[in-house]
């Protein structure tokens, strides 16, 4: 099991800034993925920006890409999402996710946040 806890939404006029945070009850052993997502009002969930463990590459959706930077520290047991320059369409409740994958690759546990609010607005 991991719990994970975000904190760094609120409210930001265009152009402005935040740094969300994510905090792991544990560190992770296991082969893994860690994420940030995000889910707009009337729309589904969104893959922000994603890192695996096995090689530590960083993939971004094309809309936040040369805005947003995923970074992770892992003794700290903490992961980061920040926004640069944002946006008004970048307005969204973000998630951070821990998939994890047990003994077969078959087999994967997915673990969120409880998800933060970030409003864009001026």
């Amino acid at each position: 099991q991991v719990q994970l806890v975000e904190s760094g939404g609120g409210l930001v006029q265009p152009g402005g800034s935040l740094r969300l945070s994510c905090a792991a009850s544990r560190i992770i052993h296991e082969y893994y993925a860690i994420g940030w997502f995000r889910q707009a009002p009337g729309k589904g969930r969104e893959g922000v920006a994603f890192i695996s463990s096995a090689d530590g590459s960083t993939i971004y959706a094309d809309s936040v890409k040369g805005r947003f930077t995923f970074s992770r520290d892992n003794a700290k047991r903490m992961m980061y999402l920040q926004m640069n320059n944002l946006q008004p369409e970048d307005t969204a409740v973000y998630y951070c996710n821990v998939r994890i994958w047990g003994a077969y690759e078959a087999v994967r546990n997915d673990y969120w946040g409880q998800g933060t609010q970030v409003t864009v607005s001026s």
